[in-house]
């Protein structure tokens, strides 16, 4: 006889695995989150504009590379490209700061 399988909310699951909010390991996993969610955004909103990474590049004053970093969230850009890759595409941006 199969036992029923317990329900857990993601918040429990990454508690559990990753770390309670405020640890160290925890601030690191949703810091990495958040950059990932943003590459993903960028690349998304470039795919909707039917832009090339290169085109893009063009349109921010980067190189082709630098926008393929940004999409893979394999570098730590400046807020100031960010904004202006997000300009480039016609996005609107809005930042929630929690202290």
């Amino acid at each position: 006889m199969k036992t029923p399988l317990e329900t857990v909310s993601l918040d429990t699951m990454i508690d559990n695995h990753i770390g309670k909010r405020g640890t160290q390991k925890r601030e690191m996993f949703e810091s990495e989150l958040k950059i990932e969610l943003l590459g993903h955004a960028i690349k998304q909103a470039r795919q909707e504009r039917k832009l090339t990474q290169g085109q893009l590049g063009e349109l921010v004053g980067v190189q082709k590379a630098q926008i393929s970093k940004l999409e893979h969230s394999i570098t730590n850009a400046r807020l100031e490209t960010i904004l202006k890759v997000f300009d480039a595409l016609g996005a609107k941006v809005n930042f929630s700061v929690e202290l």
